[in-house]
This record gives structure tokens, sequence and C-alpha cells, in this order.
């Protein structure tokens, strides 16, 4: 079961097995350091995302750009600008090389690299799908303390891009873009990356991160979206970045600058239903609406499709986990909690309702159904039970 790429037994223990305490200033540091981050950071390694991109405004280009990391839609913007933005459309037509990892060894990226531009100043080679690339990512030759025998190996084993990487071709730019996977910082090859090109480590934004990270690109296009549907958009689309983009610039095709997103104009244009979402699941277990909930389960049990299980529980998840933290609030202001949980102030209240309604002792038991109904999920001790089934009964135990 995932929630933000983690497991929700990983979750669960760590609920269980972690005194209460540190859990409210855990939360208050993250959320200091999401501020500090800035709009479109993640937890970049050396060159920073608008950094790069304002680089390559100003043609300030690096000889090798190596873009490696989990999260695809950063790499994906920094190699479209590399691919465009350089050189004009007669010169791509004869000194652009696209180059796919599978299909193509170390020697001959290295010997295209080092061929000159047919006309124009530069020539621009793209690696796509680099992580591909056989001995690309070195994992045997970590720089670490050993004898001087081992040293004298290391030394031998020299990575085939190192010597490029000191000396590359000064009309070339050359570009890898390693998806889903990272170079080991201890290896020479990364020390050789750090010191002669721009190293760029894209992560996933985490999910509590993930409604920020929606309003200021909103904002940035000219738009707002108000609190409730951004926690629809939040809760339907994940984080995937590049769906999250997909998604929202449909929504303001439709609209004009500065209007406001609304969960009308949502369900009209992605297809979430304003009624039957995560989100009002979540409201109506925190008001502890049985009819309601209810209705959205069995809702879900029919569209199995569009309402999958491990959605449904992961999202379960982060919602009581957010009343847990609610109650090891030392500062209970609105402010506080706000900041805490990562909602938006304008409907913070309604979590610290819900908390009330919930003591920290039913709330560990619903921690405890949520890792028993998980497992069931996945077939264990399940018997014949659907999944719509399923969350009838996990329903039923966290409201009774």
């Amino acid at each position: 079961m995932t929630a933000g790429n983690k497991s929700l037994s990983s979750y669960t223990l760590f609920i269980f097995f972690l005194p209460p305490f540190p859990i409210p200033s855990y939360f208050r540091s993250v959320s200091a350091r999401l501020l500090q981050q800035g709009k479109y950071k993640t937890s970049f390694t050396v060159s920073d995302f608008n950094t790069i991109l304002s680089d390559i405004k100003k043609k300030h280009y690096k000889s090798v750009y190596f873009l490696m990391g989990d999260e695809p839609y950063f790499i994906d913007i920094i190699s479209n600008h590399l691919e465009k933005d350089i050189l004009d459309e007669t010169e791509r037509e004869f000194n652009l090389s696209i180059l796919y990892g599978q299909d193509v060894n170390l020697q001959a990226i290295i010997s295209e690299a080092k061929g000159f531009p047919m006309i124009g100043e530069r020539k621009v080679v793209i690696v796509k799908e680099a992580q591909n690339v056989k001995g690309l990512i070195e994992k045997e030759d970590v720089d670490e303390e050993g004898g001087s025998e081992k040293k004298e190996k290391q030394k031998d084993k020299k990575h085939p891009l190192v010597a490029y990487l000191e000396h590359p071709q000064p009309s070339t730019i050359l570009v890898f873009c390693c998806k889903y996977k990272t170079v080991d910082k201890r290896t020479s090859f990364a020390k050789a990356l750090l010191k002669h090109a721009a190293l760029f480590h894209s992560e996933k934004i985490r999910d509590y991160k993930i409604q920020e990270w929606i309003t200021h690109y909103m904002k940035d296009k000219g738009f707002n979206v108000g609190p409730k549907a951004l926690m629809m958009l939040a809760e339907y689309l994940g984080t995937d970045l590049s769906k999250i983009v997909n998604e929202t610039d449909k929504l303001m095709i439709s609209l004009k600058p500065g209007a406001e997103i609304t969960p009308e104009i949502i369900q009209a244009n992605i297809g979430i239903s304003k009624e039957y979402n995560s989100f009002e699941l979540n409201d109506a277990f925190g008001k502890r609406d049985v009819l309601k909930a209810n209705r959205i389960i069995n809702y879900f049990g029919a569209n199995d499709k569009d309402h999958p299980m491990v959605v449904t529980m992961s999202s379960l998840y982060n919602y009581f986990q957010k009343l847990l933290i609610i109650h090891f609030l030392a500062d209970k202001s609105k402010e506080a909690a706000s900041r805490a949980i990562g909602v938006h102030p304008f409907i913070v209240t309604e979590y610290m309702n819900a908390a009330r309604g919930y003591s920290v002792g039913k709330l560990k038991q619903i921690f405890a159904y949520l890792h028993e109904y998980d497992l069931k999920s996945k077939g264990v001790d399940s018997g014949s039970a659907t999944h719509g089934e399923l969350m009838k009964e996990l329903t039923f135990k966290i409201l009774h």
C-alpha cells in the first residue's frame, strides 16, 4: 500500500514504535524547511533547478549536464530547455543529436560529443534514458578508506567518462537524462561530475508538500485555487508532477486569468466527483457521519477502478495521522495546527474538531485497523472478500 511511495505497514510501525512527543517538533521543522526551500525546490544536489534554468536563459552553459533522480518532471523541463533554447530551428537540424541509452554505449556517446558542429557555434547531444547506458553508473568505484593496494585498483578503474569531463569538447553541450537512478556520491565519477559538470538531483516531492507546490504552480500561471479544490486535486492526482501539470493545464485553458479553481470546475474538467472523493470521505469520518461515509464507500466499491483501495487507504492514513499530530501539539492555535499538519488555515478548524472526536487510544486502534486491512487487501486472511467489502468492514470498525 503506497502513501507517498512508502508502505502503509511501515507508516503504522512508525506510529507504534516512536513515542508521541517528538511528532509535533518534527512536523514544525518540516514546515520550516518547506518555507525555506521555495516553491520549486526539492532536495537538489549542487545545482538548483531555478539556477540552472536562469543560467540557460542567460546563455551561461555548462559543457556537461548530468540530470538524475526519481522525479522525471524536473529532468524533462531542464532537458527541454537545453534542447530548444540553445540552437535555433535551422541549427537543430544539423547540430542536435538525440541518443537513447539502450541503443548506445559510453564510447559512442563520447565520440558523438567530440564531434564539431556542422554549422554555427554549438552542438547539443542529449542522452535520454541514460540510466540504461551500460557502465554509466558505477557501483564499485567507491572512494573510501582502504589499503594502498585497494586504492591503486580504484585508480586503474577510472570511469570512461571522467577523461571527457576533464577535457570536454568546448563547442558541445552534453546532457545525460538519468531517470530513477543516481550516482553514488562517494565514487570518483560523482566527484568528477561535481567538479566539471552541472550535477542535478531531482527528488520526488513529498506528499505533504504537494498542495503548496500546486498552489504556487497555479499562481505562476495566474490562477487561484480554493482550499477544498486544492485538497481534491492533491488527493486525486497524488505526487506525479507530470500528471498534476497536465490536468491543471487542462483546467486553465478554459478559464480567464485570475479565476479561482473550484470543486465544480474540477468536476466538470477532470472528472473528480465533488461528492464522491477521498476529501469528502475523510470529512465524513471527521464528523462521524455514518450515512455519508457508507454512501461514499459503497460508491468506491462499485467503481473500484477509479477509486482503488490502495489510494483510499493511503488517504485515510494521512488523514488520521493529522488528527494524531493535533493531539500532541503544545500550541493548539489554528496557526500552529495549520503549519504542523500542512493544511490551509481556512480548513484547519475541521481537522481540529475531528481530532476532538477521536481519542489517542481510538486513533492507535484505527492505525491497527489500517494495517490489518492493508494486509487483507494483499490477500492475507481475507478469504474471498472483495476490496469493496473490506472497505465496508473497515469503515464500520473506524466509526464504532
